[in-house]
């Protein structure tokens, strides 16, 4: 079956996570990724696997030395060639490198050209430099992880980078259509503190506009109160479990699923109200209770008497014994050119037509060189030698 955007050529000058995310995407869609990359690129583990081949996978990469005028030529004489072209530098860097908008325009009229900054490309601070934990303090999110009287937290990840990631494939797409019926091409503009900032939820807005503050609410539920309602330690190294119960039908439910234990009839749980008032104290006991509990097992236990609970997944949990991702094959073998596999998460969703697909492991660094540049510019090997022994590409 032909992949949805098979014949779609892409220049990638990104870097770090939330442009390579953009792309990965693209890649799983069946483009055709070229990746310009430096010689000394950051590598986040094994490029084949790791972050760094997870990011890069099914994409070609090439190594251009853009401090020389000839690496800046032969990235021009490449973006002629692709329908798209796509960064994640500072507003600045692709102006002074003269591959901005209007001069990659000039080379081809109906060129994509994705500038995935920080700010964007207008504003009083479009030429900052930004990075996910900065992206999301600045919209709300360090504040509202936290635990409640506690200091700003925040993710264990950059969970900026893979929204704004997710986002430009978007942006990509939809330009592309407009391609496909007008046969014009345009700039995207993708700023992505606007992006986190559209995700952070109606809440924020409403205590703003209320001029109220944004107040963490730590593990409680935003929606409606409950208790008990959190994550409780199990047996095991950093194992826990997330327990639910909102109503009085929800608690019978989980009072019988644990066997009734003496402190389920403390007449200061009989009702919603007094278990909500006493959340503390019920908190302590159910963390007592799960704290001799396998987490999976109580889960199990908890979720056949209909009570909302679950495993607070760690890695193995996830990649290797999750039976839903298993089920629906998420997590591929990928076979590498030097004639082993590696396990790589795959498109976060299932098309039944024209199926996304991981089309290869990450790239070593520069190992298309040769193809792209003789199949795209039509340069001879020995040109080709002769650029990479004066440092132009390798």
């Amino acid at each position: 079956m032909t992949a949805p955007l098979a014949g779609v050529r892409i220049l990638d000058f990104t870097w770090v996570v939330a442009g390579p995310v953009t792309t990965r995407l693209l890649a799983d869609l069946g483009a055709d990724v070229i990746k310009v990359e430096k010689k000394n690129a950051l590598d986040f583990g094994d490029r084949r696997a790791g972050l760094s081949g997870t990011l890069m996978r099914g994409k070609r990469s090439v190594v251009l030395n853009l401090g020389d005028p000839r690496g800046v030529d032969l990235a021009r004489r490449l973006a002629a060639q692709c329908d798209v072209v796509i960064d994640n530098f500072s507003a600045r860097v692709m102006t002074n490198l003269g591959l901005d908008y209007e001069t990659l325009r000039a080379l081809r009229p109906d060129v994509v050209c994705v500038r995935m900054t920080g700010f964007g490309l207008t504003g009083p601070d479009r030429d900052h430099v930004s990075y996910g934990p900065t992206l999301q303090a600045l919209t709300g999110y360090t504040r509202l992880m936290a635990e409640p009287g506690g200091p700003p937290a925040g993710f264990g990840y950059s969970y900026s980078d893979i929204a704004g990631g997710n986002v430009g494939a978007l942006a990509v797409l939809a330009a592309l259509w407009h391609r496909r019926r007008t046969g014009r091409g345009q700039l995207v503009d993708l700023a992505q503190l606007e992006v986190v900032a559209s995700l952070v939820g109606p809440v924020l807005l409403e205590r703003a506009i209320a001029g109220g503050d944004s107040r963490p609410t730590g593990n409680a539920s935003p929606e409606a109160p409950g208790a008990p309602h959190g994550v409780y330690r199990c047996v095991g190294e950093e194992r826990w479990l997330a327990i639910t119960v909102f109503g009085d039908d929800d608690w019978r439910r989980f009072v019988a699923a644990i066997g009734g234990p003496a402190w389920t009839r403390d007449a200061r749980f009989a009702t919603h109200e007094q278990r909500l008032a006493h959340a503390a104290l019920l908190d302590r006991l159910v963390g007592e209770w799960t704290s001799a509990q396998r987490a999976e097992a109580a889960m199990a236990t908890l979720q056949q008497a209909g009570v909302a609970a679950g495993l607070v997944a760690n890695a193995a949990d996830l990649c290797a014994r999750d039976p839903q991702l298993a089920a629906r094959g998420h997590f591929v073998d990928v076979p590498t050119p030097e004639g082993h596999t590696v396990r790589i998460d795959g498109p976060p969703f299932l098309l039944s037509e024209t199926p996304a697909r991981v089309r290869g492991p990450g790239p070593l660094l520069g190992e298309h060189i040769n193809a792209v540049l003789s199949e795209l510019l039509e340069l001879p090997p020995e040109e080709i030698s002769a650029l990479r022994t004066a440092g132009v590409v390798g």
